[in-house]
């Protein structure tokens, strides 16, 4: 799922799912993995079909004999999130999005440090200087440029600068110099992204650099001289220990905001994982990566990752929630698994004991929300066409109950 959430995309049933009123690789390839009629898949206990009661009361058994449960992936929706959390109470459960690092990288700094942030429509109406850190947007992000309207009339010039970036994004930078209004320019890293954002700040800050390369110093005199500067990168595309890029993104920030207006953008959290961690947050008060254990609620971005769980045996059963991707799999794992999702994701769970429940994706078969990777907007989605799969929150709250009922009669 991409993290952009263009609005003013669209897409029609036809002899396949069809992408309409305009074009984007992310939205196709998307659009790719469902089928163009509701799916007939059946949820399954150990690799054979059963009904959903039955997968249920199997997920049930699990969870409720489990001292301490991991839920991984974490793909949905607005819904989903609301029954997961409630899971998650009721169990005890540590939570963790797929690619959990890269998204705790954002929330670290801003624990930290605080930040300012923009959203996608003030890039698209007030920026005129764009400054991409570690290299272009891409992936599920590949469509930014278009989404905040460079080129186009509403900022009559714009500035593009690559800061890092291979030779294959020098040129497709270079391309996007030939749109309206838009100007564009490399800038080579002076050893790696940590030093160079450093060395930029300084300049930034008007500290002495002997060291700063021209470039370098006319890249800070221009965001000193911008009207709106927005420095943009990938959350999932930073190097390890990439939050202290993003500390010193956000120094450069703040000290361009005492005289000029400045932000910062990251951006991340696709398949939902931004979704569930608002979600998370705003019920609870603390970000994924966190439990309502037995000494209440606790949040650890490091100790709660889900391969440092698994690998250290602190976890003894794995709820994985993949609604959008069935490429989102849970990793190698030999503890009870359950496994609710996309239809495609059945065989993750075709193993003795594995339970697999198939639920609506948001969007496709049933209606929903998710929050946009800038959290400036809470977008509706609409179903292409009434799913025979049950939603997941449906599910969820089923399992809550089944939960609590069954370590009540074990308490008495």
């Amino acid at each position: 799922m991409c993290v952009l959430l263009c609005d003013d995309l669209g897409a029609r049933v036809g002899a396949s799912l069809e992408l309409v009123e305009g074009d984007c690789p992310s939205a196709r390839e998307g659009l790719a993995r469902f089928p163009a009629s509701p799916s007939t898949a059946r949820p399954q206990v150990g690799g054979k079909d059963c009904e959903v009661a039955d997968a249920v009361a199997e997920a049930c058994r699990i969870l409720a004999g489990s001292g301490q449960p991991l839920f991984g992936g974490l793909g949905t929706d607005v819904a989903g999130a609301r029954a997961l959390y409630r899971l998650a109470c009721a169990t005890g459960a540590i939570c963790d999005a797929a690619n959990g690092d890269a998204l705790m990288l954002g929330v670290r700094a801003l624990q930290d440090r605080g930040g300012f942030s923009t959203t996608l429509a003030e890039v698209r109406n007030r920026a005129d200087l764009i400054v991409c850190v570690g290299g272009l947007p891409a992936g599920d992000a590949a469509g930014f440029f278009d989404r905040c309207g460079v080129g186009e009339a509403v900022v009559p010039q714009r500035h593009v600068v690559l800061l890092g970036g291979d030779a294959g994004e020098v040129d497709a930078l270079a391309a996007w110099g030939a749109r309206p209004g838009v100007t564009t320019e490399s800038v080579p890293l002076l050893g790696d992204l940590f030093g160079t954002l450093a060395l930029l700040a300084a300049r930034v800050a008007g500290r002495a650099a002997r060291e700063a390369p021209p470039a370098l110093e006319a890249l800070a005199k221009r965001l000193l001289a911008a009207r709106y500067a927005v420095i943009v990168g990938q959350t999932d595309r930073l190097p390890t220990q990439g939050d202290l890029v993003i500390e010193t993104v956000g120094r450069i920030v703040a000290k361009l905001n005492a005289g000029t207006r400045a932000a910062a953008m990251w951006l991340g959290g696709g398949n939902g994982a931004r979704t569930v961690n608002e979600v998370f947050t705003w019920l609870s008060g603390l970000p994924l990566r966190s439990r309502a254990g037995p000494g209440g609620l606790e949040h650890e971005p490091l100790c709660f990752d889900t391969q440092r769980l698994l690998d250290e045996g602190a976890v003894d059963s794995l709820l994985w929630v993949s609604s959008f991707d069935a490429g989102c799999v849970p990793p190698p794992t030999a503890l009870p698994l359950i496994v609710l999702g996309h239809p495609g994701l059945a065989p993750a769970a075709a193993r003795p004991g594995g339970v697999f429940i198939p639920v609506s994706t948001p969007g496709i078969g049933s209606p929903g929300h998710l929050i946009r990777t800038d959290g400036g907007a809470v977008l509706p989605l609409a179903a292409l066409y009434r799913d025979t799969l049950p939603t997941l929150d449906h599910v969820l709250v089923e399992l809550t109950q089944a939960v609590r009922s069954e370590r009540a009669r074990s308490a008495t």
